[in-house]
């Protein structure tokens, strides 16, 4: 693997940190203003705790100092690969595994630096024990985050890791015990359940079919509620909710039918958090601004309103009943994407300028000044653009539904982004629909594994440009679709545009068989390459 642009952390000397002074010197001369050279620094600083470890309280006391700068260095090395398409490139790989590498380290930092720490007869102990405990469930579910915004599937083993953390501060009956938090802004106190449960909830919202916005959103309020939230035993007996999580199996919270005993089961309470989701709820509805309803400055009302709708369900442990039912099924499915191939394999043909704003390159002016003796004046001009179209991508289906389908294929073809339009025909079908990427995975062999959902109505290729006003303006006009109305689930024809283009009430000509000009209304749906948008006719 290519090591272009990031430091060789193996080629730096070792050298010991005997003393807590030694350790706050080497942290204060972190090169910051270059996360890349920073990050080899904390590697070299971590390596040389373990390789000599210094007395258990130095020891524990310089990995908290390390907290702050140790995220915001990560946060930033993490640009390279978080929102990338699958499947990501040498250099942003290389980027990923070191901040899971690291995370990796900083845990086993946190775990010898408790295995020193012998003297069980100190009264604050209980607290190191506490706080070890905490740090080992707050890095380990970091690997977790890593992995939801890189779209990777989880290595094994590292559920299983979570949960023994938090198994063992059970045991050690610390697992409520408060404790200062110095990545928290606003200086609260949290616990080892408050970080496990905050870790499951975020797993329960279904990471992989967010965007990376959405994630970092709801992990803020999975850890703004976390402490609202419950972890209790199973009573023999005793009735249990739908889910449940299991501490001897590598998993988050799983369906109680596959749990065989209830002996390491434990449940989690969440009736205080679905008091907090309604109320804040009920607080965008008559019209409370997110940032007073503490859902925070950063984000709109119609965000929070779609993602509280989304977490409704899985954060209040209620079952959700499949909108279409899925089920298996075989074939390969040929995929295309952006806007240029979608375009030519909707239309079947190439795409051209109407004749009325047709310009010609430098190399058509060429051909036709030096042979326009040849040319016949009575002729027809006929200029024939030699293009190669790429060939669609073949992904495997996997299983589907009434509206979408779950596929699959090795990492070889074109980068895939979540949230992405694509053009898809199925094994049996004859024409391409319409689909956006509404979840997205690389998973452990490498393989992309892709949910769609089908744009509805029958896509019609057509061309579109702003309107300017001016008629016969040599505005050329780009690719776009047209898609009619459906009366069982969009009862208006809609637009699929490049993104961007959206204004509301922008006036666009829109061109097939005839000229039309239309007003834009409202985006109904978007990725990062399209806008679906609601439209009426300009008068």
């Amino acid at each position: 693997m290519s090591t272009i642009g990031l430091p060789r952390t193996n080629e730096m000397l070792r050298f010991a940190i005997p003393d807590l002074d030694t350790g706050i010197a080497f942290l204060s001369r972190l090169p910051l203003a270059n996360p890349l050279q920073a990050e080899a620094s904390l590697n070299q600083f971590f390596d040389s705790l373990l390789n000599e470890p210094p007395a258990a309280l130095t020891y524990l006391s310089l990995l908290e100092h390390t907290r702050v700068p140790l995220c915001f260095v990560e946060e930033e090395l993490a640009r390279r690969y978080v929102n990338k398409p699958l499947p990501l490139g040498e250099i942003e790989e290389q980027a990923f595994q070191q901040v899971i590498s690291i995370w990796h380290k900083v845990c086993r930092a946190y775990a010898q630096c408790a295995q020193l720490d012998a003297d069980a007869d100190d009264p604050e102990h209980p607290l190191r024990v506490a706080l070890v405990l905490h740090r080992c469930i707050y890095y380990t579910s970091m690997v977790i985050v890593e992995h939801h915004r890189a779209r990777r599937e989880l290595p094994p083993g590292v559920w299983l890791e979570l949960n023994g953390f938090y198994a063992t501060a059970e045991e050690w009956g610390v697992s409520i015990y408060p404790l200062a938090d110095a990545l928290d802004s606003l200086g609260r106190a949290t616990h080892c359940a408050a970080a496990y449960s905050a870790a499951l909830l975020m797993d329960l919202a279904g990471p992989y079919s967010l965007s990376v916005r959405d994630q970092s959103l709801i992990r803020r309020w999975a850890g703004q509620w976390a402490p609202l939230v419950g972890i209790d035993g199973a009573a023999p007996g005793q009735a249990l909710p739908p889910f449940v999580v299991d501490l001897m199996q590598d998993a988050g919270l799983k369906p109680v039918a596959d749990c065989l005993s209830t002996e390491n089961v434990r449940r989690l309470d969440t009736s205080r958090l679905a008091i907090v989701l309604n109320q804040a709820r009920q607080q965008l509805a008559q019209r409370v601004s997110p940032s007073q309803s503490g859902l925070g400055e950063d984000c709109t009302a119609g965000q929070c309103r779609r993602l509280l709708e989304h977490l409704a369900r899985p954060w209040t442990q209620a079952r959700a009943a499949r909108k279409f039912k899925r089920h298996a099924t075989s074939g390969i499915a040929h995929v295309a994407a952006g806007f240029e191939a979608i375009h030519y394999f909707v239309s079947g043909k190439e795409f051209t300028q109407p004749e009325s704003t047709r310009v010609y390159s430098r190399q058509e002016f060429d051909s036709l000044f030096v042979f326009r003796q040849m040319a016949d004046p009575t002729a027809q001009l006929q200029i024939n653009q030699e293009r190669q179209v790429e060939r669609p991508d073949e992904w495997e289906v996997v299983n589907q539904s009434a509206n979408g389908f779950r596929l699959m294929r090795s990492i070889a073809g074109r980068k895939v982004s979540h949230g992405q339009v694509l053009a898809v025909c199925p094994d049996d079908g004859e024409r391409y629909f319409l689909a956006q990427v509404t979840w997205l995975m690389q998973d452990r062999s490498h393989g992309l594994v892709a949910g769609i959902a089908a744009l509805p109505g029958v896509p019609q290729a057509i061309s579109a440009r702003l309107a300017t006003g001016h008629a016969g303006q040599g505005e050329l006009y780009s690719r776009a679709f047209l898609l009619p109305a459906v009366p069982a689930v969009n009862p208006d024809p809609s637009l699929v545009l490049p993104q961007g283009w959206y204004q509301a009430g922008r006036v666009i000509e829109i061109f097939s068989d005839a000229l039309w000009r239309v007003r834009l209304d409202h985006v109904l749906q978007e990725g990062p390459d399209f806008e679906r948008v609601s439209f009426t006719l300009d008068k």
